[in-house]
């Protein structure tokens, strides 16, 4: 426990130390906000709702974003799935895919983002596509991959039993990559959080993303950090979400780390 911990306080030390020299050399500093005023702004912008709206802008950000997320993960995950699958156990499939699947893969999602822009417009659509085709592909070629791997004497006998290419699917290889899919998803979230601020940073009117490039005009640090620490607190969640979720179902997958 002490060593899960030592790094967190090491960053505390170092960041504290840096604040109060940069502070006390100009005590009007707004780059480095001391511990004690990012916890003040934490609470005012958790607890205290906007004075035009009336709403806590915080809260609402939260759902826009992880509402944005959900969808661009959950299509993804749908997609990556059932192109693996098919990839993996269709030779036919699998030739025409393959290649155009590894092409698209390649592609760098950002330089899209305007293309995205302009065919769906600025609303929900573009930012949820662009989750969507950032780690699709990646999901593809990691559960195709994994498919592959599926010890051929399982497939063999569940043919010479007389199941059909669906039955083998749904019943000898969809169980087994199952688990690979949530692995794949844990390592895929941090591209998907990426893609997700980008595109609140470019064209939204709420959202975590584009909280912290709102206020970024206003030199507000200390909004930022609190912004930046519940996205990294958001992520852990996730996270460890997925990972309890792979151990009560698969156990028999041992630990993941």
């Amino acid at each position: 426990m002490v060593l899960l911990v030592l790094p967190f306080l090491a960053v505390f030390a170092i960041y504290s130390a840096a604040s109060q020299a940069r502070l006390a050399e100009n005590p009007s500093d707004r780059l480095l906000p001391a511990p004690a005023q990012i916890v003040e702004t934490a609470q005012r912008v958790v607890f205290e709702p906007d004075r035009r709206s009336g709403r806590i802008l915080f809260w609402q950000d939260t759902g826009a974003s992880l509402s944005r997320l959900a969808q661009g993960v959950g299509i993804a995950a749908a997609v990556g799935l059932s192109l693996g699958l098919a990839i993996g156990m269709l030779p036919v499939v699998r030739g025409a895919m393959s290649g155009f699947v590894s092409v698209v893969s390649m592609i760098p999602p950002l330089a899209v983002l305007p293309i995205l822009f302009l065919t769906f417009g600025l609303g929900e659509t573009a930012k949820v596509a662009l989750i969507v085709i950032g780690i699709t592909p990646i999901l593809i070629r990691d559960l195709a991959a994994r498919t592959l791997e599926l010890p051929r004497e399982q497939i063999v006998k569940a043919q010479t039993l007389g199941a059909s290419s669906l039955a083998i699917t749904l019943r000898v290889a969809l169980p087994q990559i199952m688990p690979r899919l949530l692995g794949a998803l844990r390592l895929a979230l941090g591209p998907a959080w990426l893609f997700l601020i980008a595109a609140e940073a470019i064209a939204a009117d709420q959202g975590l993303g584009y909280r912290i490039f709102l206020v970024r005009r206003y030199l507000a640090m200390d909004v930022i950090l609190v912004y930046v620490i519940w996205i990294t607190l958001l992520a852990f969640a996730l996270d460890w979400a997925l990972r309890t979720l792979t151990r009560r179902l698969y156990p028999w997958m041992g630990s993941t780390p």
